[in-house]
């Protein structure tokens, strides 16, 4: 950067009353320099010596006084670009005032200086001070030519397309370059010295005039069109923003506003959320070395962060993105200086047994939180082998690790859909249960606990992400079934549910929150569309902007997710978890579905899985039958 654009980025950073204050400043200091050179014209030489000081008080007079005619005439609060003809004729008058003061203290002091010397002193103040602005102005303006403009297409060359280019045009850093415009009769015209164009010209006027963004000057345009217009003209690689009315403009400079606005999904709980009411846990973190799997997911990655707050001496990322690992070690080392905690990533998966068990050794972990899983229902009923192998060997293979190198608590984040589950994915979190349910039973010195979570606002996958994208596009947004219920917590709500319970756990535990009532997810489609403006269109509103639509039960969905696998329920030293007693698996089963299930996984037989989860998973029968059905088979034995 150069000299005069760091000088300029120094000088946009101050407030508007400091650079008021160093305009007044300037002004002042001419008085002086205006005052020698009209005496300079007057005796055909610089006054010197002692001729010079006699002329002291005068100019020091004029210096108070010029500053408070100035600021009696508001004269430095004119911006640069505004000092036109009537500030000029301000400045006028501020130098005829000063030259009329200057020849009425040199009376009173007894000069004998000339009137014209005075007239000449206004004339030369006069001048500086129009040509000091001047030369400021053009520095400011050379250094903005210099940076890098933004370059435009303004979409709409109507009213309000005519009165965004317009203001455009005053700031230095943007640069309309063409209108677009649907309509055929302004296509091919010329207005305010650009040319309007059809749509189908903006790939090549993005190309060949380098624009680096669209704006959408068309308020009168249905809000779900400027919605699937933005997504059309994003999908060419353009930056798209959309401006409702001209108004946006209007007041403190406002910016360009994008329409959609971020949405939070803490507002469609249905309840307040709980976060804040739960205990942290933190002596149980504090100064412990703790192991996060699936370290850099929406869950993993929010433990992180809570866990950090805890200051444990050291935490461990595993994590088998190497994207996401890099970014969270980024984020939490700079988090974790002031608070002197290691910060230790580690790149592999939990089925990795030998780098698991060194992992363990080498950083003397003390506490295990399992949040690597396959959580996709989609995917994992399609790929039910390798979801298997993830979840529940991975499971295993982490848990008895942990029991191994002697940690002190080992927590399995599960999930609703592990209760009477009806996909593959739920079974797979249900066998996981199942196996540190044994591990619990068997250990002298690690506890084992879980923790059951509902639906995840906000998560990777989940229904948030999944309608605010369905929505940005213009609809429509996709439901199941109309019916279809779900229980919500939040990220932070989710992650700190695991904290309290490595704090309860006593060994062999099943945690859950108490969420409250389930939240329908068409009333919460239905919110999530008015929140980002628009109206929903169905048979009582024909004209709304998106529409819900139904496409029926997915395979292994439910149309309402349970929390509890039997109706034994205990209170906790918090009132709003509870804690399952459950049935589980002798260590005998257990072992015989681990073997079945690394023979399948081995010979990546799908049928050989289902007939697993039929004999080992409770639900299992119905959930197998119902799939086998759907794929014309009949149920493996």
């Amino acid at each position: 950067m150069s000299r005069l654009a760091e000088a300029l980025t120094f000088v946009t950073r101050l407030s508007r009353s400091t650079k008021q204050w160093m305009i007044l400043a300037t002004d002042v200091a001419l008085v002086p320099l205006a005052l020698l050179v009209a005496l300079a014209l007057q005796f055909n030489r610089l006054p010197l010596g002692e001729e010079s000081w006699g002329h002291l008080f005068l100019a020091l007079s004029l210096m108070a006084l010029c500053a408070i005619f100035e600021i009696a005439m508001n004269i430095h609060r004119v911006q640069l670009k505004a000092y036109e003809s009537r500030a000029i004729a301000l400045s006028a008058v501020h130098a005829m005032l000063l030259g009329f003061s200057a020849g009425l203290i040199d009376r009173m002091t007894g000069g004998t200086l000339p009137g014209a010397t005075f007239f000449s002193f206004a004339m030369v103040y006069l001048l500086l001070a129009v040509g000091t602005r001047a030369v400021m102005l053009k520095l400011v303006l050379s250094a903005y030519r210099h940076q890098t403009k933004l370059r435009v297409l303004v979409y709409g060359a109507g009213r309000t397309g005519q009165q965004l280019v317009a203001a455009l045009r005053t700031d230095e850093t943007v640069r309309p370059v063409a209108y677009i415009d649907d309509n055929k009769m302004l296509q091919g015209a010329i207005v305010q010295g650009l040319h309007v164009h059809a749509p189908g010209a903006i790939a090549r006027l993005a190309r060949v005039k380098q624009v680096d963004r669209v704006l959408l000057a068309m308020p009168s345009v249905p809000r779900a069109r400027l919605a699937q217009l933005s997504h059309q003209l994003e999908k060419k690689g353009l930056d798209v923003q959309t401006l409702p009315s001209f108004a946006q403009l209007a007041g403190n400079g406002a910016r360009l506003v994008e329409q959609l606005r971020p949405v939070v999904p803490g507002q469609f709980l249905g309840r307040a959320p709980l976060d804040a009411e739960l205990p942290g846990g933190s002596e149980t973190y504090r100064g412990a070395a703790v192991l996060i799997s699936g370290a850099g997911g929406s869950i993993g990655s929010e433990l992180c962060r809570q866990i950090l707050a805890c200051r444990p001496r050291r935490l461990v990322l595993l994590e088998m993105s190497e994207l996401a690992l890099y970014k969270l070690d980024q984020e939490l080392s700079a988090l974790a200086t002031d608070q002197k905690v290691e910060i230790v990533p580690v790149l592999g998966s939990v089925c990795d047994a030998p780098l698991v068990r060194r992992a363990l050794s080498d950083h003397g972990i003390e506490i295990v939180l399992h949040a690597a899983a396959y959580k996709h229902v989609p995917l994992v009923e399609q790929n039910p082998v390798s979801g298997f192998a993830n979840n529940v060997l991975g499971t295993h293979t982490l848990a008895q690790a942990a029991g191994e190198a002697g940690v002190a608590r080992f927590i399995l984040i599960s999930t609703d859909k592990a209760v009477r589950p009806k996909n593959m994915m739920g079974a797979s979190k249900r066998m996981a249960e199942l196996v540190v349910q044994d591990l619990a039973n068997r250990s002298t010195g690690t506890i084992y606990s879980m923790v059951r979570f509902g639906n995840v606002l906000g998560s990777s996958g989940s229904v948030i992400p999944l309608f605010h994208d369905q929505i940005s596009k213009g609809g429509p947004v996709t439901l199941t079934h109309r019916e279809v219920t779900r229980y919500f917590m939040t990220i932070p709500e989710a992650a700190r549910l695991v904290l309290v319970a490595g704090t309860f756990a006593t060994g062999g535990d099943v945690f859950v929150l108490d969420m409250g009532t389930p939240v329908q997810i068409y009333d919460l489609a239905r919110q999530m569309i008015e929140a980002a403006g628009y109206t929903v269109r169905d048979e009582t509103n024909p004209e709304g902007d998106i529409e819900i639509s139904l496409t029926g039960l997915r395979a292994g969905e439910k149309l309402h997710e349970e929390l509890l696998i039997g109706e034994g329920q205990v209170g906790t030293p918090h009132p709003k978890i509870m804690l399952a007693r459950e049935a589980h698996l002798s260590e005998i089963e257990v072992a015989a579905g681990m073997r079945a299930l690394r023979a399948a996984v081995a010979e990546n037989d799908d049928d050989a899985l289902r007939g697993l989860v039929a004999r080992w998973v409770e639900g299992g029968k119905a959930l197998v039958v119902a799939t086998s059905e759907e794929r014309g088979q009949l149920p493996a034995s």
